[in-house]
């Protein structure tokens, strides 16, 4: 069984993927080859900076998703590629079995 620090660490990483608009934000970097900055990730999703730089900040709390900069511009990557390959999978067994 799981102690409650380590629950709590679960948790974090289920909520944050639990918000369609963040699920889908991972699922974008996981499929780009390139760099995605924060501001193309704004246009793709038609919205505005703010709200996905909000977003991308409970992403990196929870350890999936990291920030660097180039510039004035900043730079998502997968910090866990390994992890975020497993959840979608687990996306592609939960709409089969709908």
């Amino acid at each position: 069984m799981l102690n409650d620090d380590e629950i709590c660490k679960v948790s974090e990483v289920f909520n944050a993927v639990g918000n369609p608009i963040r699920f889908k934000m991972l699922m974008l970097v996981m499929e780009t080859e390139r760099p995605l900055h924060i501001k193309a990730i704004a246009r793709i999703l038609k919205m505005d900076y703010a709200a996905v730089y909000r977003h991308v900040k409970v992403l990196e709390k929870s350890g999936l998703l990291g920030i660097y900069e180039v510039g004035r511009s900043r730079v998502l990557y997968a910090k866990n590629a390994e992890m975020m390959r497993h959840m979608a999978e687990l996306a592609k067994i939960i709409l089969q079995k709908k």
